[in-house]
């Protein structure tokens, strides 16, 4: 079997930005006047026209540059950033003891506390602290799944959605 790896696209951009937005495809479409076909184009690696960039920049209130770049970092002083729940702002800066989170390290965490409370949990058959300690880690794990889609919703990671293990 051969595997082939594919380089992800520079125009996965659009797709952060969109879901930083907090706006389906659909949306997107209807306020910058492209069909929704031309976003999942778009979104899919596809090289959009120059007008099309403009069109979506518009829209999302960026510089056509920014639907170029490789890599979105969220800018901390953007309304986008100030309209974040401030709950949410503070469950990642607690959870990673950073104000540059990355899905990687969430997803690290989350692996760490199911696999160790597993295994605590087989040594509370035979010891009550044990399966204590592994149901904190499997509801630890349970709750940097949930961080993690909360991550991919808003859009607060500072690395490419999909990267990890």
């Amino acid at each position: 079997m051969i595997w082939v790896h594919q380089q992800p696209s520079k125009f996965m951009i659009l797709k952060q930005i969109r879901l930083s937005r907090l706006l389906s495809q659909e949306q997107l479409a209807h306020m910058s006047g492209l069909s929704v076909r031309t976003i999942q184009r778009i979104e899919s690696g596809h090289g959009p026209s120059l007008e099309s960039l403009k069109c979506l920049a518009s829209v999302l209130e960026v510089d056509v540059k920014t639907l170029t770049q490789d890599k979105f970092d969220m800018d901390k002083k953007s309304d986008v950033y100030r309209k974040f729940p401030t709950g949410l702002k503070w469950l990642f800066v607690l959870n990673f003891f950073s104000v540059r989170p990355t899905r990687t390290s969430a997803l690290n965490v989350e692996l760490a506390s199911h696999f160790f409370g597993y295994i605590f949990c087989v040594f509370g058959l035979v010891s009550e602290p044990a399966l204590v300690g592994g149901l904190i880690l499997l509801a630890n794990g349970y709750l940097f799944r949930f961080h993690i889609w909360l991550g991919d919703k808003y859009g607060a990671w500072y690395e490419k959605v999909g990267v990890g293990i």
